[in-house]
């Protein structure tokens, strides 16, 4: 069996495992429908674990939300709204329109009546004392993935921006920085809060140690990919496996092709181009986490210490998504 671990944040990192696994020949939304393939499935040559950011996970409204996990498991459930990419299909929002009615706060963040039922589940999971990486799993019998879907870790690890404003230099969590302000406020730092003390959820560390190949999705690099990796024994373990580990540009040309990376690699000095982010990472052979680097078509530049390659790199839809996933395995040496 091929042991294949992803690192990946939400929208980005879902629409690529969708790919990974038309890739290796699995169908993209969901497992086998039929119990004689489910049978099939659980003989599979391929077995994929995908590693979450849980950096954006916040408490609001007295639940506790988490929007990479979620994204993942709607993206590869088949409940995802494929327009924006995040939340459910046929949302509506009528606890929102309440909410405002009452003026609770905080009202920049919208809580669609579908999503409502994740958070309530796993909230009272929580708090019941069962960790995030079981309640996870729980929610995934519903939505059946077709991939274990981890989070990064059952501890609270969340992403903080130290900011500039009217009011001064302070602290805020990352999605009210993202949403409510849209990354309008100049950031000066980003605080995985936690983090050094956070331990990776159960079945990550063993996941990456076994692992064929380690992917590191073309997600935000430094509130995706970069929250997991300021876990220490995340990164210790990146480092330490004997698999290959490959990273997919999230830049295009310049440009990040969603969200706004563009801020936040500004904000840490790095500039917003395929070459730089993959020597903000770093090669293995000098103390970073990487053996390969794609780059989309023109972007090429060399690394020092790591294989760089040029492919396509637009997600336009399965079957190109699918070719990135190919060109990855086969730079972390996998045939498929």
């Amino acid at each position: 069996m091929v042991k294949i671990v992803v690192l990946a944040g939400g929208v980005g990192g879902a629409r690529f495992v969708l790919g990974l696994k038309a890739a290796l020949g699995l169908p993209p939304i969901g497992p086998p429908a039929s119990e004689a393939a489910s049978k099939q499935a659980d003989t599979a040559e391929h077995d994929i674990t995908v590693v979450v950011n849980t950096g954006d996970d916040i408490w609001l409204h007295g639940l506790r939300i988490c929007p990479d996990l979620d994204t993942c498991m709607y993206t590869l459930g088949g409940g995802i709204d494929t327009e924006r990419g995040w939340g459910r299909a046929g949302e509506t929002w009528v606890v929102k329109a309440e909410l405002a009615r009452y003026g609770a706060d905080p009202d920049w963040f919208g809580l669609g009546d579908r999503d409502l039922a994740t958070h309530l589940v796993r909230t009272r999971m929580l708090h019941e004392g069962y960790p995030l990486s079981v309640v996870t799993a729980t929610l995934c019998t519903r939505w059946r993935p077709g991939v274990r879907l981890l989070p990064a870790t059952d501890d609270r690890c969340e992403t903080h921006v130290v900011v500039t404003d009217s009011e001064g230099l302070r602290a805020m969590h990352f999605q009210e920085w993202w949403i409510r302000h849209g990354a309008a406020l100049p950031a000066s730092e980003f605080v995985q809060v936690g983090a050094d003390e956070a331990e990776p959820a159960a079945g990550v560390r063993e996941a990456i140690a076994e692992a064929d190949a380690v992917l590191l999705a073309p997600s935000n690099p430094v509130v995706s990919i970069g929250s997991m990796l300021a876990i220490p024994a995340i990164r210790r373990a990146v480092r330490s496996t004997t698999a290959r580990v490959i990273g997919l540009s999230p830049i295009v040309g310049g440009c990040a092709m969603r969200g706004m990376a563009e801020t936040c690699l500004a904000s840490i000095g790095v500039r917003c181009e395929a070459g730089a982010v993959g020597e903000h990472y770093g090669a293995r052979v000098t103390g970073g986490i990487l053996d390969g680097w794609l780059v989309h078509t023109g972007d090429g530049a060399p690394v020092p210490g790591m294989e760089v390659r040029e492919v396509p790199l637009l997600m336009t839809d399965i079957a190109a998504t699918a070719a990135m996933a190919t060109a990855a395995l086969d730079l972390a040496g996998l045939a498929v």
